[in-house]
């Protein structure tokens, strides 16, 4: 209940804190010593995506329920959370790389994760070829 609401902005709002700490720690750090600078942004990264766990079980109960609720085939859903967390790996890693001044790395990641995404949803893109075959089929 709300409980549970507060307790989870609580852990946004310290995942935003430690974000701006990490930025200006990075910021002074990185006249020194660039490498380390990359190493605690890694670090603080890594711990806000663990932070960002406390999320799944909601979600996944939720996927759950509209499994059970719209009779939806649990692949697709499974698709998308895999397409979803494709998506903000890439991103993440993508900007790692750029902040590295490594901007070419960063783009092939996201690149890589685009194709990754089309791959995984051509069943999707299948299912839905039948379903429009269907519909015309029966005009």
């Amino acid at each position: 209940g709300k409980n549970i609401v507060w307790l989870l902005m609580d852990i946004i709002l310290k995942s935003f804190g430690i974000a701006l700490v990490t930025v200006v720690i990075c910021l002074f750090i990185n006249k020194q010593n660039k490498d380390v600078a990359i190493l605690i942004s890694i670090v603080a990264c890594c711990g806000i995506l663990l932070s960002a766990m406390q999320y799944l079980d909601n979600i996944l109960l939720f996927v759950n329920d509209l499994k059970t609720i719209g009779n939806i085939d649990v692949s697709f859903l499974g698709i998308l959370l895999k397409a979803v967390g494709i998506g903000l790996i890439a991103e993440i890693t993508s900007l790692i790389c750029t902040d590295a001044g490594n901007a070419a790395l960063g783009k092939s990641v996201q690149i890589l994760a685009t194709c990754g995404i089309l791959w995984l949803s051509i069943p999707l893109f299948t299912s839905l070829i039948d379903l429009l075959n269907k519909i015309l089929g029966e005009v």
